[in-house]
């Protein structure tokens, strides 16, 4: 099963459930907005991605930020930011089943190419 994490208002967002939905592929959306965004779900993906690219620094919610919050980030404070503040996650976030032993799969943000060679 497929799972896309983010807000529903979010233009990348619906570009990426439109390709979904064009390329017949079933998945299940989490809303940030309405369900938050898990701490412990937001570690396995910094592990597995990097906090660097999971963490949106360019967004007006990371800008809008007290300079001190902005300083001195590690894996421990970028969860904690984006558990807080669930805009900051780069969006949209897909995880899916990468391999027949449970192996998750993560793709984060949308890249039509990266979509396509995964789930076509």
């Amino acid at each position: 099963m497929i799972k896309i994490y983010g807000i529903p208002n979010c233009d990348t967002v619906k570009k990426a459930r439109k390709w979904l939905e064009a390329n017949n592929v079933d998945y299940a959306f989490h809303d940030y907005k309405k369900e938050g965004a898990d701490p412990d779900r937001l570690a396995r993906w910094a592990d597995q991605a990097g906090w660097e690219v999971l963490l949106n620094k360019r967004g007006t919610t990371f800008r809008k930020l007290d300079d001190a919050d902005k300083q001195d980030i590690d894996l421990t404070k970028a969860v904690e930011l984006m558990a807080e503040h669930p805009s900051m996650i780069k969006r949209p976030v897909a995880e899916y089943d990468a391999d027949t032993n449970g192996g998750a799969g993560l793709l984060v943000g949308f890249k039509e190419d990266e979509w396509s060679a995964v789930f076509s």
